[in-house]
């Protein structure tokens, strides 16, 4: 996710979610996020005017993850050998082409979790089956955001996932009077709800956002605010609510 910068109070753009035509994705920019803000208090000054009570308030993990300070410099890190021999056999863009990145994955699972999700996804690339890596490693390596591509001040610094994302999910929509989930998303399609508030249906939030709203360049727009057609059933909240 791409970290935020000015507050502007407006949408940047809108962008319509695959749910035939009647929910909508509306971006918005925040003012740089950095340790030790307030991000449900950061949150709600952006989306003042924008969201309402039945709108769901999806913030980038990497927002929070910086709020929290789990961020490291990445001078800061000593890559071990395994981490240099791996990292040299991924793609030039992703995370753990950076051993850096890759390091993290190693000091929280352990050198032989790592060797043998290396192993596996060699074995699985020979039979055609791809992913196999991140599949055994999940959100070791998934939440992990490297320095490739991150925006100013921000550009040697790896990001961590975030603590707690339900309660700070919860926080968030307490502050804003509207419901809130803290989400990992990217432009492969692949969108995943790490914490949100009371009464949301997560599988349909990841759906909706399955078309990256957020951005993953320059777009510096890390909440997105869904949107559904007035009068209609909500599939983002559940039935009780």
């Amino acid at each position: 996710m791409p970290e935020a910068v000015l507050v502007t109070g407006r949408p940047s753009r809108e962008r319509r979610a695959p749910f035939a035509g009647s929910l909508v994705a509306v971006p918005v920019r925040t003012r740089l996020v950095d340790r030790g803000d307030d991000l449900a208090a950061v949150v709600a000054e952006a989306v003042n005017g924008i969201a309402r009570a039945s709108d769901v308030i999806c913030v980038s993990e990497t927002a929070l993850a910086l709020a929290q300070g789990r961020a490291i410099l990445a001078e800061t890190i000593r890559p071990s050998r395994l981490a240099y021999a791996l990292s040299r056999h991924a793609g030039a863009l992703a995370t753990v082409s950076q051993p850096e990145s890759l390091q993290l994955v190693i000091d929280q699972v352990g050198p032989w979790k790592v060797f043998y999700a290396a192993v596996a996804h060699a074995a699985g690339r020979a039979v055609g089956k791809r992913g196999v890596f991140y599949k055994i490693l999940g959100e070791a390596i998934s939440v992990i955001d490297g320095y490739t591509g991150t925006l100013p001040p921000f550009e040697r610094t790896i990001v961590l996932g975030p603590d707690d994302p339900d309660g700070a999910a919860q926080a968030i929509a307490a502050r804003a009077s509207a419901h809130a989930a803290i989400v990992d998303v990217n432009d492969l399609g692949i969108a995943k709800v790490l914490g949100a508030s009371h009464g949301l249906v997560r599988a349909a939030i990841e759906r909706a956002l399955c078309t990256n709203p957020h951005g993953n360049a320059d777009e510096q727009t890390p909440i997105v605010v869904l949107k559904w057609r007035a009068g209609e059933t909500n599939p983002l909240l559940e039935a009780a609510t």
